[in-house]
């Protein structure tokens, strides 16, 4: 698996952490499964399957233990459930899912069946798992609804802390990122005794508009070869982002929301801009503060002692998370490999080498 380090791309000035990954964070797994299947032309139901799904498991049990977060929305044609109990409560119940659009409840419904049998069958709960989506109709078969619970359980069993795979996998599969083959990508930073982390699944942006550390690559690369065979595709910018924030350090709910808003300014950092066609998401938690049970609606002490760092130290975090954003979406570029869709319509990966070279010709003229 390809990263930009690897390439020389060394984004920002903040260390990262052993992985590079949001699994930086202690407690913090990711797991995959990736749908890929047949070929040819499009018919509904059938294929072809550049598809899946990916769960983030903050901690374990948050339905016990649960963690305090916060979303932000830069434009919000998309979907991320549950953060409307999250924005009220301040808190994430649940593990967290992403995949295509047209599959996000069978996800959501898929991690609720999973809590059930965590718990146990008999207890009574209810759950608003956060689930994120973006659209990969144009290299799959999305009306087709190939991604099943079984898949979803087998994500949260695959799920690991340590490397993170990038690229093509997972709820990634089928996804366009700045005119190339795009992906789950992922970072980390350590500030002082604290990690953030970040994880997104990026199919946004326009080709014109990249750029990687600050160098224009998207107007200095050749064009690759236009997919425009399927009718009625929409244009570059109308796609989507979702990002996932994780940190240790002791955060309140607001200043998740801050953190998470931040992460947007990574997006920018290289060309995305929020388009009225894209649903770019980001969504905040800290394991840093531990209670158990949900003091808002089950039995527990009735005083819950939190920590919260000052927010005279806070700007480091907007920075680790700035840069890490950065860093996770090129590495979801430099990680996904060219694929063929529907009706042999091609998305080229990003020209590694070519890009190393211009990232190194630029580097030498600063």
């Amino acid at each position: 698996m390809a990263r930009a380090r690897d390439y020389g791309a060394t984004i920002g000035v903040l260390p990262t952490g052993p992985n590079n990954a949001i699994t930086d964070v202690a407690g913090v797994r990711v797991g995959h499964t990736t749908l890929i299947e047949g070929s040819g032309p499009r018919v509904t139901g059938q294929g072809p399957v550049r598809t899946g799904v990916t769960v983030v498991i903050p901690r374990d049990e948050p339905w016990n233990h649960p963690l305090f977060a916060a979303a932000h929305r830069l434009n919000g044609n998309g979907e991320l459930t549950g953060q409307h109990w999250v924005e009220e409560s301040g808190q994430l119940t649940s593990y967290i899912g992403l995949t295509n659009t047209h599959s996000v409840g069978v996800v959501r419904d898929a991690l609720i069946a999973h809590e059930k049998n965590a718990r146990g069958a008999d207890e009574f709960f209810f759950a608003l798992p956060v689930v994120g989506e973006t659209c990969d109709g144009i290299l799959n078969d999305i009306n087709g609804f190939h991604v099943k619970p079984e898949h979803v359980a087998a994500a949260i069993d695959a799920a690991a802390d340590g490397p993170v795979p990038e690229g093509a996998v997972g709820g990634g599969t089928g996804m366009i990122a700045h005119g190339y083959k795009g992906g789950i990508g992922t970072s980390s930073r350590v500030v002082g005794d604290y990690t953030v982390g970040v994880l997104v699944q990026a199919n946004h942006g326009a080709r014109e508009r990249l750029t990687i550390d600050g160098v224009p690559v998207g107007r200095l690369l050749p064009e690759p070869p236009s997919p425009a065979a399927m009718p009625g595709r929409p244009p570059e910018g109308t796609g989507s982002i979702i990002v996932l924030v994780a940190t240790d350090a002791p955060l309140i709910p607001t200043q998740c929301a801050r953190l998470a808003q931040r992460s947007a300014l990574g997006i920018a950092r290289t060309g995305g801009a929020g388009e009225n066609g894209s649903g770019d998401m980001a969504f905040c938690f800290t394991t840093g503060n531990t209670f158990a049970g949900d003091f808002a609606a089950t039995a527990g002490p009735d005083v819950v002692e939190v920590r919260m760092l000052a927010n005279r130290l806070i700007d480091r975090l907007f920075y680790a998370a700035i840069e890490a954003t950065e860093e996770a979406i090129v590495n979801a570029l430099f990680a996904a490999e060219t694929m063929e869709g529907p009706e042999g319509l091609v998305v080229t990966a990003l020209p590694r080498e070519q890009t190393a070279e211009l990232l190194r010709r630029y580097r030498q003229l600063r």
